[in-house]
C-alpha cells in the first residue's frame, strides 16, 4: 500500500544550522523532497535562483498571496518569506516527505492548516556557540546579527509549540537523529486510519 507522505517542517535560530542538515537529508536519504521558499531579501553570495530560494520582488511576492499560492508566508527582518503550494502538495501524492525550512511564525500557520505535520526546532548546544556561528558566516553586518539575536528570544517563547528539539551539535549524529524521528511518524495512529479502519474490519469479520 503506498503510503502518502508526511510534511515536515524545520525551524530554528538563525545560525543554527538548519540549512545545512537539510541538505545532508537529501543528500544522504533518497525519500525526501526539500521545498524551496519564495523570498523578497537579496541573495546572499552563493545563493542561486530556484535552489536556496526563489527571489522575487515584494508586489509579484503579494500577488501570490491573493492568488491563494502559498501554503504559508511571514515577515521576518522586513522581508517576506512563504512556501509555495503547488509543488508541495505534488511530491505529498507521490508519497515523499517534504522538508520544510521555515521560520517559527509560518510553522505554526502549517500546523493549523496540516495538523498531522511534524515540527522540529533546531537549536545549537549554546546561546554562545549561535552567536559565533552567525559572526563566522561573514556576510552580515554587527547590526544585523544583533537583530537576528534578538529575534532568537522572541522565538524562544514558542519552542514548546513544536514536535521536537533537535540538539545540532555534531551534523551526521543530527541528520541520523532527525531521520530516525520522521520514520516513527510515519507508524503514528493518526496516519495509518485507513490501515487501522481496514484491521478492525477484517478482525470484526472473524467473529
Amino acid at each position: 500500500m503506498k503510503h502518502k507522505g508526511i510534511l515536515i517542517v524545520v525551524s530554528g535560530f538563525s545560525g543554527a544550522g538548519k540549512g545545512t542538515l537539510m541538505k545532508q537529508m537529501v543528500r544522504c536519504y533518497e525519500n525526501y523532497a526539500l521545498s524551496v521558499s519564495m523570498t523578497t531579501r537579496m541573495p546572499r553570495p552563493g545563493e542561486e535562483e530556484g535552489k536556496e530560494y526563489f527571489f522575487v520582488s515584494k508586489e509579484e511576492f503579494e500577488d501570490r498571496i491573493s492568488r491563494d499560492g502559498l501554503i504559508e508566508y511571514a515577515n521576518y527582518c522586513d522581508h517576506y518569506y512563504g512556501t509555495p503550494r503547488e509543488y508541495v502538495e505534488r511530491q505529498l501524492e507521490r508519497g515523499k516527505d517534504v522538508i520544510l525550512e521555515i521560520e517559527i511564525q509560518g510553522a505554526l500557520k502549517v500546523k493549523r492548516k496540516f495538523p498531522t505535520a511534524v515540527l522540529m526546532f533546531v537549536m545549537p548546544p549554546s546561546v554562545a556557540e549561535l552567536k559565533k556561528r552567525l559572526e563566522g558566516r561573514g556576510t552580515e553586518s554587527r547590526e544585523v546579527i544583533e537583530k537576528r539575536l534578538k529575534r532568537a528570544c522572541e522565538e524562544a517563547e514558542g519552542i514548546e509549540q513544536y514536535d521536537y528539539i533537535v540538539i545540532n551539535d555534531a551534523l551526521e549524529e543530527c541528520v541520523k537523529e532527525m531521520h530516525s524521528l520522521i520514520q516513527a511518524a510515519h507508524h503514528a495512529p493518526v496516519r495509518n486510519e485507513e490501515f487501522i479502519e481496514k484491521m478492525k474490519k477484517e478482525l470484526s469479520e472473524l467473529k
